[in-house]
């Protein structure tokens, strides 16, 4: 079999499955290990999957900087928007992660009438929510992240020690059941590990060019969250696995 049929071989594999490993596609076509470990870091090298030990995962696919997702699949984003608001109650203490540019589209369907409190580590989500009369914002302080428009470090992290949030909304660039939550960006992933430990309830809000995918900097298990609000039939074959983690599919 020639390198690039090969190559388009592992591809399909991970579009289907969701991982490849190297033992396996040895055996199977037949050639050795090394072999398949070239192709692999070649493909990773080229950004077509997140080469890991013994095999791979695929990559995450699209823009990083946030005004550039703020772009991307908008209607799908609404979507999203509308149905996790229904989560939102009066009297919540809301903790709303900026990193994710669904999560802007969430605070702009949140109703004006609202009473709770919402935190957040975005001035954007701040400046939405900002004409709600019954909403308390406190918006974290620490270093602005520009890619994210986030503020990021200690000082964001410390603050969030000392909160117990109702509900968070977690963004997430990456979602894989057996990699796990990840994203790109390493201090980032440093303040979602601590809104997780800080809330006592987890949604996020992925569209479905997310799922199976990982990114470079890992967050947390998939089983972390308690709702996974998501496209119509965006799950495929994985929509039992992930409710066997008493995740609710939204």
């Amino acid at each position: 079999m020639l390198r690039k049929e090969r190559q388009r071989k592992i591809l399909h594999i991970l579009e289907k499955e969701g991982k490849v490993v190297a033992k396996e596609l040895s055996t199977k076509w037949n050639v050795s290990e090394d072999t398949i470990r070239r192709d692999l870091r070649e493909m990773d090298s080229l950004g077509l999957l997140n080469r890991v030990h013994g095999g791979a995962f695929p990559a995450s696919s699209g823009p990083v900087t946030f005004s550039e997702r703020t772009e991307e699949n908008i209607d799908a984003k609404k979507e999203l928007a509308v149905k996790g608001v229904q989560l939102i109650k009066d009297g919540q203490v809301l903790l709303l992660d900026g990193g994710s540019t669904t999560n802007l589209f969430l605070a702009q369907e949140i109703p004006y009438d609202f009473k709770g409190t919402i935190i957040t580590n975005s001035p954007s989500i701040s400046l939405v929510l900002s004409k709600h009369p019954n909403i308390e914002i406190i918006l974290l302080g620490g270093s602005f992240f520009k890619e994210s428009l986030v503020t990021v470090g200690l000082d964001v992290i410390n603050t969030l020690k000392n909160i117990r949030a109702d509900l968070c909304f977690l963004g997430v660039y990456s979602l894989h059941l057996d990699f796990g939550i990840s994203i790109p960006h390493l201090q980032e992933s440093y303040v979602k590990r601590q809104m997780i430990k800080s809330s006592n309830k987890i949604a996020s809000l992925v569209t479905r060019s997310k799922l199976n995918t990982v990114s470079n900097y890992l967050v947390g298990p998939v089983s972390e969250l308690d709702y996974l609000i998501t496209e119509e039939g965006s799950l495929g074959y994985n929509f039992n696995k992930y409710k066997e983690l008493d995740i609710e599919i939204i």
